[in-house]
């Protein structure tokens, strides 16, 4: 079995290192993932680049998480799952929002909801959302920039959900609180 090096700034690629400073100096610690996607700097810079222009996209802190969470969890991401809801937490989102995202219960808010929804079928579907599930998306007050978008956050989710179930990628000290396992 192939095992993932965790790069620390001495380990690191050269051209991983400033990249892992940045990681340092966003999250005060590098995050495992980053660790592990120092081995190949592209991916790790264009990871840093999504995960910067989804998070500056039109989506509040409410649509990010439901967007992110949805992905990690039909993904089984061990290591995203605790991450995000820590990062919910400290973001402000309501814990009965990260509960239902973690437990895929329906939300509360049917926009909410109706923005988990087409997530989910966007990703199950491979992006062949059929055209009910567009139009419930759009009637709840999303945009055609919003279905867009969410293809972005899928992007990201991709690059790291695979990541981390390649490497097999250990939850950071702070996530393991929030540690996660699919229900089957």
């Amino acid at each position: 079995m192939t095992t993932f090096t965790l790069h620390t700034p001495d380990t690191a690629p050269e051209a991983s290192k400033p990249l892992l400073a940045q990681s340092k100096k966003s999250f005060g610690m590098i995050p495992g993932l980053h660790a592990v996607m120092a081995e190949a700097p592209g991916l790790l810079e264009a990871y840093q680049r999504v995960h910067e222009l989804f998070v500056n996209s039109s989506f509040n802190k409410d649509e990010l998480t439901v967007v992110w969470q949805t992905i990690n969890v039909e993904h089984a991401c061990h290591y995203c799952v605790p991450a995000h809801t820590a990062i919910a937490k400290s973001m402000g989102v309501s814990e009965d929002v990260s509960l239902a995202l973690r437990n895929e219960t329906p939300l509360a808010d049917p926009r909410l909801e109706a923005l988990r929804v087409f997530t989910l079928s966007l990703v199950r579907n491979r992006g062949n959302v059929d055209s009910d599930t567009v139009e419930t998306f759009i009637n709840a007050g999303f945009t055609q920039r919003h279905i867009l978008e969410v293809v972005l956050g899928v992007s990201q989710k991709i690059m790291s959900n695979y990541t981390n179930h390649l490497a097999k990628t250990p939850v950071d000290a702070p996530f393991k609180e929030f540690t996660w396992t699919k229900v089957a």
